[in-house]
């Protein structure tokens, strides 16, 4: 018998073909009940963030890479910040990783950097 908690998922798939697939599941605030009293949690995104924590360190321990590894999110972060500065300038950007500028617009290249707070500085490269 299901307690009070848990849940019944069923994922079926439009391919008939394919078996439809059915389990329990219980809800995280019930699996993990120290997120409600803890003052910063953002409790939507905390099951998310505890199976990255997990999942990085296993990568660690199988000296491996974790789900969202450092390029990954470098990819993505760049992505976002060239589209950003694409809006901002009203005009399509192409960014050369090599150069590390974006190709033919040394307008859009120094939009790529801010000014560091003092007394931090950029690494030159």
């Amino acid at each position: 018998m299901l307690k009070a908690s848990t849940m019944r998922a069923d994922f079926i798939p439009h391919d008939k073909q394919a078996r439809p697939i059915h389990f329990d599941c219980l809800y995280e605030r019930e699996k993990f009940p120290e997120d409600l009293s803890e003052q910063r949690i953002e409790l939507n995104a905390a099951p998310a963030t505890r199976r990255q924590m997990l999942d990085f360190l296993a990568a660690i321990e199988k000296r491996g890479r974790p789900v969202a590894d450092i390029e990954t999110g470098h990819i993505s972060t760049a992505s976002c910040v060239l589209a950003n500065i694409a809006m901002q300038l009203g005009r399509a950007v192409v960014y050369d990783p090599q150069k590390r500028e974006v190709t033919g617009d040394p307008e859009a290249t120094r939009l790529l950097q801010r000014t560091y707070r003092k007394p931090w500085q950029r690494p030159v490269v």
